[in-house]
């Protein structure tokens, strides 16, 4: 491979990386915002973050498809399959101070894939909690009782199979209202 085409590669690649990087951030500042959403408990503000990261995945998802591209001219050039590319095998096609540069920003991207994994689960954790509570609180609004089987095999609302005696939904009463 000539000098020339290491330093077209090399700088494609890294350009990638910045890239992925810049992608990733905005992903981050996403998924931040919908946090604070859910932790206020702002219907619009989780909505709005929602439509950005769907926004952001979509440029991801182009992104992914630089990088197979990537990959594929790299394995070509290397004799290998595509898929068992790796960064140190790009760099052997790069300069030493491109693949160095390329290394350090793979490092940083991949401390900011991990963040945003760690965010978006405690998002979804945060999510899943408020949606229990609004359940039980519908549940209570509404006279129903907890979803499943009661002791006797009375199914919620329905009462008891036939032949079985099942005590009836309990009552609670969540508001006392008069107009």
């Amino acid at each position: 491979m000539t000098p020339a085409t290491t330093t077209v590669l090399g700088a494609e690649v890294l350009d990638h990386l910045q890239a992925q990087i810049v992608s990733a951030q905005r992903l981050l500042e996403c998924i931040l915002r919908q946090g604070v959403a859910v932790r206020a408990r702002e219907v619009d503000g989780v909505l709005a973050a929602m439509t950005e990261i769907q926004a952001e995945m979509g440029a991801r998802g182009r992104l992914e498809t630089e990088r197979a591209q990537l990959l594929y001219r790299a394995g070509t050039a290397l004799g290998l399959n595509p898929a068992g590319v790796t960064l140190e095998a790009i760099a052997q096609l790069m300069a030493p101070a491109e693949a160095e540069l390329a290394r350090a920003r793979s490092a940083g991207l991949r401390g900011l894939l991990a963040e945003i994994a760690r965010e978006h689960g405690i998002n979804r954790a945060l999510m899943r909690q408020e949606l229990a509570f609004l359940s039980h609180l519908t549940r209570l609004v509404g006279g129903d009782t907890e979803p499943g089987y009661q002791p006797g095999g009375a199914v919620p609302g329905r009462g008891a199979p036939a032949g079985r005696t099942g005590s009836p939904p309990p009552t609670h009463r969540a508001l006392d209202l008069q107009a």
